[in-house]
């Protein structure tokens, strides 16, 4: 995001493969949340969820659940991705689409949805005002429209996990969230 933005920007994070030790670097959590029997439930997501569009997906998908099922991820504080897994397809949102100039997660994430990387010079990002790219309907049926979420993303002066907090209240999970984030090592 842009706000935070002056933090991180010297930081690239593109990594060249899934299997190398510096995702362990990006700050944020993963979280899974699940809707079942009219209750909610989160879970974390493996850190490496936190670089990979692929290995969230495989998280969300090993969990078997007949009710709703979408990830939350807070990457490196500098912005977020929603992903919802169905049979047709992942379902994404990521709140600014200039992240993946720096971030793999992001980029893929925009591949995912078809859409080229935007083609801004790195040392101007600081200068440009994020964008989000992808789904603002994915949790409509579960109680957020999408002029609602279209709200939260576009308050850029907000963290990630700020902006992910405000998810969650409006959903109603907003303790079932803390309780985890309470736990995870920051």
């Amino acid at each position: 995001m842009a706000a935070q933005r002056g933090n991180n920007s010297a930081k690239a994070k593109k990594f060249d493969g899934p299997e190398t030790s510096a995702y362990d670097d990006l700050e944020g959590f993963g979280v899974a949340v699940v809707r079942e029997d009219g209750k909610w439930k989160v879970t974390p997501l493996s850190p490496r969820a936190l670089g990979s569009l692929s290995v969230a997906e495989t998280e969300l998908r090993e969990m078997r659940s007949s009710g709703a099922i979408f990830g939350l991820l807070d990457v490196d504080d500098e912005f977020f991705v929603v992903l919802r897994p169905a049979p047709s397809g992942t379902r994404l949102l990521v709140s600014d689409a200039t992240a993946a100039i720096d971030y793999d997660i992001a980029a893929d994430v925009l591949d995912a949805l078809n859409i080229e990387i935007p083609d801004i010079d790195p040392d101007e990002l600081d200068d440009i005002e994020p964008w989000e790219e992808g789904d603002l309907s994915l949790l409509a049926d579960l109680g957020l429209p999408e002029p609602v979420l279209g709200i939260i993303v576009a308050e850029t002066d907000l963290y990630p996990d700020e902006q992910l907090g405000s998810i969650a209240q409006r959903l109603g999970f907003s303790d079932e969230l803390s309780t985890v984030l309470d736990k995870l090592p920051r």
